[in-house]
C-alpha cells in the first residue's frame, strides 16, 4: 500500500538560495548548485536533505549522518563529516525553522479536512447567524443563533458554537470542539476536541441542603494570536470573564477554571490546572503538570518548573520548582540535604551491630 504524503512537497532549492533566506553562510560556494528537496532529522537525512545541529547530545548523529547540508553553528563547524555542506548560522535551528515554514506553510494552519470550500451540505447555521466571506463550516458543525463569524476562518466537522459566540478572522475551531458564551479573536487557533465556556466548578460546598451551585454569568475573552492545545478546556467566569491573552500558546490537555486571567505571550505546557481566580501576568511559561492554587497571583516573566505545585504567589521573573513550589534555588539546596540525610542514615545502618 502506498504511504500518503499529507503536506505538499517541498521545492527544490540550491544551497546558494538557502544560504541567501536564511542568512546563513555557505563554507564552501562550490557547493551552492546542489539541489536539496527536503528537510529531515540528522539521523533519517539523505544526500538530498537538509538537517541542523545544536545540541551536544546528538553528537553521534551528526558523525553518522548522511545529510548532504547542515546548518550548524561556528561552534560545531569543525564537526560536520567533509561530505555534508556546511551552513554556518547564529541559531541554526530557527534557520531550519525559517526554511520549514517557507516551504511548509500549508502545516502551520488547519484547513478542512474534508477539502470544503464554504459551507458543507450537512453544517446546521441558524438563519440569524452572520458569516462573512470566507469562512469554511466542515461536515455535521452546529452554529447556533446570532453567532458572528469572520473571514478566512474554518470550523471543524462536528464543532457546535453556541447562541452569540464572536469568532474572528482567520480561526480555526477544531472538530468535535464546543464553544459558548466566548468573544475569539482574531488568528486564533483551537484544536479538536476543546470545551470552552462551559461553567466553572463553583458551589457553596456542605450547605444544609447539599453542595449549593453558583450561577456562572461570566465569559471567556480569548484575544488575538491565541492557540489552544487539543482537549483543553476553559471555564467560563462567574462574574468577571476568564481571559487568555493575546500570544499566549496553550498546549494539549490543560484546564482553566473560572475567572482566570492569562497575560500576553504565556507558555502553558500540556496538562496543567489552574484553579479558579488566578491571575498569570505577561510572557510566564508553566512546564507540563503544573497545578495552581486559585486567587494567587503569577508575576510577569514567572517560570515555573514541570509537575510542581504551586500554593502562594510567585513574583515577577520568579524561578520556582517543587512539591509545594519555591524558588529553585532553595529547592535544590532542600534536596541536596535531603539526599545527605538518606546517605548518611544509609551509612550508619550499614554499621549497626557492629562492635
Amino acid at each position: 500500500m502506498a504511504q500518503p504524503n499529507f503536506f505538499r512537497k517541498s521545492p527544490s532549492s540550491t544551497l546558494a538560495d538557502i544560504a541567501a533566506l536564511t542568512k546563513a553562510h555557505l563554507a564552501d560556494p562550490v557547493r551552492g548548485g546542489l539541489k536539496i528537496r527536503g528537510l529531515a532529522s540528522l539521523d533519517e537525512a539523505g544526500p538530498m536533505h537538509l538537517t541542523f545541529f545544536d545540541n551536544l547530545k546528538y553528537a553521534d548523529q551528526l558523525a553518522a549522518t548522511k545529510a548532504g547540508a547542515c546548518l550548524v553553528s561556528a561552534r560545531f563547524e569543525a564537526s560536520v563529516p567533509a561530505h555534508v555542506a556546511v551552513l554556518r548560522a547564529a541559531k541554526p535551528f530557527h534557520a531550519f525553522v525559517q526554511i520549514a515554514r517557507e516551504w511548509h506553510g500549508d502545516a502551520l494552519r488547519p484547513q478542512s479536512w474534508f477539502d470544503v470550500d464554504g459551507i458543507a451540505p450537512s453544517a446546521i447555521i441558524d438563519p440569524s447567524a452572520h458569516l462573512e466571506d470566507g469562512v469554511i463550516v466542515d461536515p455535521l458543525a452546529v452554529i447556533g443563533p446570532r453567532v458572528e463569524i469572520g473571514a478566512g476562518t474554518v470550523i471543524g466537522a462536528g464543532a457546535v458554537i453556541g447562541a452569540d459566540v464572536r469568532i474572528g478572522r482567520d480561526c480555526n475551531v477544531g472538530a468535535r470542539s464546543a464553544i459558548q458564551f466566548a468573544l475569539v479573536g482574531n488568528n486564533v487557533l483551537i484544536h479538536p476536541g476543546c470545551s470552552i465556556g462551559q461553567d466553572g466548578y463553583g458551589f457553596i460546598f456542605f450547605g444544609p441542603d447539599g453542595h449549593l451551585k453558583v450561577p456562572q454569568t461570566g465569559r471567556v475573552v480569548i484575544q488575538n494570536h491565541v492557540e489552544i492545545g487539543a482537549g483543553t478546556t476553559i471555564d467560563r467566569g462567574s462574574l468577571r470573564d476568564t481571559v487568555i491573552g493575546e500570544g499566549t500558546k496553550i498546549d494539549n490537555q490543560v484546564q482553566i477554571g473560572h475567572n482566570v486571567t492569562i497575560g500576553r505571550h504565556c507558555l502553558l505546557a500540556a496538562q496543567i490546572g489552574l484553579a479558579g481566580s488566578l491571575t498569570i501576568g505577561d510572557n510566564v511559561a508553566l512546564g507540563a503538570k503544573v497545578g495552581i492554587n486559585n486567587h494567587l497571583k503569577i508575576g510577569d516573566g514567572a517560570q515555573v518548573t514541570a509537575m510542581s505545585a504551586v500554593k502562594d504567589d510567585i513574583p515577577a521573573n520568579g524561578r520556582w520548582g517543587g512539591h509545594f513550589a519555591k524558588p529553585t534555588k532553595q529547592w535544590f539546596r532542600e534536596i541536596i540535604a535531603v539526599e545527605r540525610l538518606v546517605q548518611g542514615g544509609a551509612a550508619d545502618a550499614k554499621g549497626e551491630g557492629r562492635e
